[in-house]
């Protein structure tokens, strides 16, 4: 018997829509797909270094057209946490630029010097100098608390995986020998309320569609949503088997999903399609 069709998806950026300077395949027919058939959706993603406007032109880069609310980046949830709870506290950032941009747009305060920051918030820095992590170093040495927008170690790019964030924060924790406070992106819980409020549907009815095991699926298994585990991105099939996170499907890719599922319905047992 087949299951309901899901009211919301939650898809995954890096290794889902895209690698790198890459369209995956079969990305742009999933988004029409799903924009022909009025069914919503949100990206929501780890990327800390863009901000949501860099994001959604590099999505229109690819022929992909939506609007800026449907793309929720943990740049753009760690800026709604502090301009909720800490707007006035200066903030230091070791990043690309993309996330000072978000930071900017949520109308936070960019400290002068970095022993002025009441926050670091660190992410991903693809140009990263020596004076970037010393001056991340000298904010924390300071007394500012640490925020990481995500910790994951790698992200999948089209020449290959690369190191992500969590070098970032090796890099000023052990230096200073101070914890990261807060972790912002997947799989925390507010990565999931921000989408879910974004597409106004209960987590039951969702299904999460990404490439990590650690971030996507268990986001999805924290907050009781479906999943779909797809294999364009970092995560091979043997890593499954050893995951704590089990998906509720695995897929070569999201379009190789969404024509199967839309079209037949996915049964529970229904592991590979």
């Amino acid at each position: 018997m087949a299951e309901k069709k899901m009211n919301g998806f939650i898809i995954d950026l890096d290794g889902t829509v895209y690698a790198g300077d890459e369209l995956i395949a079969g990305a742009r027919e999933s988004i029409e797909y799903l924009q022909q058939l009025q069914i919503p959706f949100v990206f929501l993603s780890n990327r800390g270094n863009y901000s949501r406007e860099m994001c959604k032109a590099k999505l229109n880069r690819f022929g992909i057209n939506v609007q800026i609310e449907n793309i929720i980046l943990s740049s753009t949830v760690t800026a709604k946490f502090l301009e909720q709870y800490y707007f006035n506290d200066p903030i230091w950032t070791l990043g690309d630029a993309g996330l000072e941009e978000e930071l900017r747009a949520h109308g936070l305060l960019i400290a002068e010097h970095p022993e002025l920051a009441e926050w670091l918030v660190i992410t991903l820095h693809e140009n990263v100098t020596y004076d970037d992590l010393n001056q991340a170093f000298r904010a924390v040495r300071a007394g500012a608390r640490i925020i990481a927008t995500n910790e994951d170690r790698t992200f999948p790019r089209q020449d290959g995986d690369c190191i992500d964030v969590a070098a970032m924060i090796g890099a000023i924790t052990y230096s200073t020998g101070r914890d990261v406070d807060l972790v912002m992106g997947k799989p925390s819980s507010m990565m999931a309320e921000a989408a879910l409020e974004q597409l106004g549907v209960e987590a039951e009815d969702c299904i999460v569609i990404g490439d990590s095991l650690p971030s996507d699926i268990h986001l999805a298994h924290k907050a009781n949503m479906k999943s779909v585990l797809v294999l364009s991105g970092s995560t091979k099939r043997k890593q499954i088997v050893e995951s704590e996170w089990q998906p509720t499907w695995v897929s070569d890719n999201m379009w190789s999903f969404l024509r199967t599922y839309q079209t037949t319905g996915a049964g529970k047992n229904d592991r590979s399609i």
